[in-house]
């Protein structure tokens, strides 16, 4: 008989291997009648310092004696069994192209293989192998591929930052792209942690090992490849122009090309595809010592059974509509360059699996609207994205150095200490008023303030702030109906967060997923 037991306690002293006993001995019933115990979620209760506290919500199977508990005990529930039914397989010869391989492209060609479906996935940049090496050569050197970099390349943009699997949807199928992840060799613990996390090195492992799974499928993975034409045809996608040169026709394109392809973006717009400008956000990285942010949320240093701590925070001037806030928080990580346009400064935060840096980075953002952009058109949200990355650079002084400034300096408080930072390929000591529109600035100094009293020591001379956070999202949404299908162009399909209806890693991949559900639709009739 299946059960549910809710919001059970562990202290971090506790070790996992005694939840069976312990939870029998909460129910009063013998370990015998608590069998094949599974974590469904694990999280972390810190808000009273002394008495952290690990929750778990515990699933497993019982008998009699236990069924008679039910009632008794609130926190004990009986579990449904359900059992999804197989996807239905489908003969089609229909072809299907996928532009881009992060997780909306990547998660639509897995959906698709499970109805027996194959299509053709074209990818910019390189292979995870090969592209790590032109990230750590830009990282080291200074020397920017265009196509292949943190944001290009197999795996997406969340490839090179922490794999953080975080969602507030409860969309039932985030539960399967938590177990596709597994399956293809992410740590097990992420089907139930609260906040999981996969890290920037097995990640690309994950990625490999995804790709080849489809390849074994017969799905076609083409690298090196850039989508450079449309060929739409009665107002129907017919074809794909490649590098300039080959062309492939298609039926269905499911476009995942992310945030930051804004060639594409200016593609759409020569072909006349139905899009909208979208407000996003801008900011700041900041970065601290781990060890300060552990011991402003846990009280003390790490302690054990603990992860590096991590925090949110946000805050809302009611008078101008602005907030700041805290955005991709990377505890035990560092802080590199995300660059992908020559001659313009980015920062992205990344951890690996272990989050064992010293130092803990989040980037710090203010909301940009529409009326901020400062131009007409789709795209002039992109062009406000450029106009200040090229500003960090000249800050920076070149070489993709980021402009960096002691965070009490900042504030203009006393304290100030020495500016250092992980950030990759370097820093340089800068003002960092002019690095972004006042607004932003100004809203900045007032969020980090609050953040201070939220926060006992965030506000410190030990943090400092990097120049510039500006791919939060994509500042461009390319129209589509409630089918996921383009407003203007049947056939077309645009996926995920450059397609401007998704944010991260999980909400991506559920967003691939449902236009490959609608695409199976059609191809079933």
């Amino acid at each position: 008989m299946p059960f549910i037991y809710r919001n059970f306690c562990l202290t971090p002293h506790d070790g996992e291997e005694s939840l069976p006993a312990l939870l029998a001995a909460k129910l009063s019933v013998p370990q015998t009648s608590v069998r094949d115990l599974r974590i469904v979620r694990k999280g972390i209760d810190a808000r009273k310092k002394a008495q952290i506290k690990l929750v778990y919500t515990l699933s497993f199977s019982g008998d009699d004696v236990v069924r008679l508990r039910l009632g008794i005990d609130p926190a004990l529930e009986w579990q449904d069994e359900k059992t999804a039914p197989a996807p239905v397989q489908i003969r089609s010869n229909k072809r299907i192209v996928i532009v881009g391989s992060g997780p909306a492209g990547l998660f639509a060609a897995l959906r698709l293989a499970e109805y027996g479906v194959t299509a053709t996935i074209i990818e910019r940049g390189e292979p995870v192998e090969q592209r790590a090496l032109a990230v750590q050569r830009f990282w080291k050197e200074g020397i920017l591929d265009p196509e292949s970099n943190v944001q290009f390349g197999e795996g997406g943009a969340g490839t090179f930052s922490d794999g953080k699997l975080t969602c507030r949807s409860r969309d039932p199928l985030v539960s399967w792209v938590l177990e596709q992840f597994a399956a293809f060799g992410a740590q097990p613990e992420i089907r139930y942690l609260a906040k999981p996390h996969i890290g920037t090195d097995r990640l690309r492992a994950v990625i490999s090992a995804i790709r080849r799974g489809l390849l074994e499928k017969g799905f076609d993975i083409r690298f090196g490849c850039r989508m450079t034409g449309l060929d739409i045809k009665n107002g129907s996608i017919a074809a794909v122009t490649l590098n300039g040169a080959e062309e492939i026709p298609c039926d269905y394109l499911i476009l995942a090309s992310g945030h930051s392809a804004r060639d594409t973006f200016e593609l759409l717009e020569r072909s006349k595809v139905p899009l909208q400008r979208k407000p996003f956000a801008m900011g700041l990285r900041v970065e601290h010592p781990q060890e300060l942010i552990n011991r402003i949320q846990y009280g003390s240093q790490k302690q054990p059974n603990l992860p590096a701590a991590d925090y949110a925070v946000a805050w809302n001037n009611s008078s101008s509509g602005r907030s700041a806030y805290s955005f991709c928080m990377c505890p035990g990580g560092v802080v590199v360059g995300g660059a992908s346009e020559a001659g313009g400064v980015v920062t992205n935060g990344m951890s690996g699996q272990l989050r064992n840096s010293p130092h803990a980075n989040s980037a710090l953002v203010v909301n940009v609207r529409e009326d901020d952009f400062g131009g007409a058109g789709p795209l002039a949200g992109v062009r406000l994205q450029r106009r200040w990355e090229r500003r960090a650079f000249e800050l920076g002084g070149g070489g993709y150095l980021a402009p960096a400034q002691n965070l009490l300096d900042f504030l203009h408080l006393p304290g100030k200490a020495a500016t250092r930072s992980s950030y990759r390929p370097g820093i340089r000591e800068s003002e960092l008023d002019s690095v972004l529109p006042p607004f932003i600035i100004d809203t900045l100094r007032e969020g980090i303030a609050d953040f201070g009293r939220k926060l006992k020591g965030f506000v410190t001379a030990e943090a400092t702030l990097i120049g510039i956070e500006s791919r939060t999202s994509s500042p461009v949404r390319v129209l589509r109906d409630s089918c996921f299908e383009s407003v203007g162009v049947k056939g077309l399909y645009p996926a995920g967060e450059g397609a401007g209806y998704a944010g991260g890693i999980m909400s991506s991949a559920v967003d691939g997923i449902k236009i490959a559900d609608s695409i199976a639709g059609r191809l079933k009739m």
